[in-house]
């Protein structure tokens, strides 16, 4: 595989386990009992957006390793 390719799949990866991380351990202004008049209860109080980066990172790139193995073996 070229490494164009292989960045491209990463890359696509990396963005779908980010989706599946970003709603884990959010709490929202609703659930917390506060928030400015005006503001969307349903926004996150402390979203915690670099430690959920740096999670992306490490499971998308296990993932990517078993998908690795997967083409080079399988």
């Amino acid at each position: 595989m070229s490494t164009p390719l292989l960045m491209a799949i990463y890359f696509t990866i990396w963005w779908t386990v980010l989706f599946a991380i970003l709603p884990l351990g959010v709490r929202s202004l609703h659930e917390e009992g506060g928030g400015v008049a005006g503001t969307d209860p349903g926004a996150p109080t402390n979203p915690k957006l670099m430690r959920k980066a740096i999670l992306t990172t490490v499971v998308s790139s296990m993932v990517f390793g078993l998908f690795l193995l997967y083409v080079e073996y399988a």
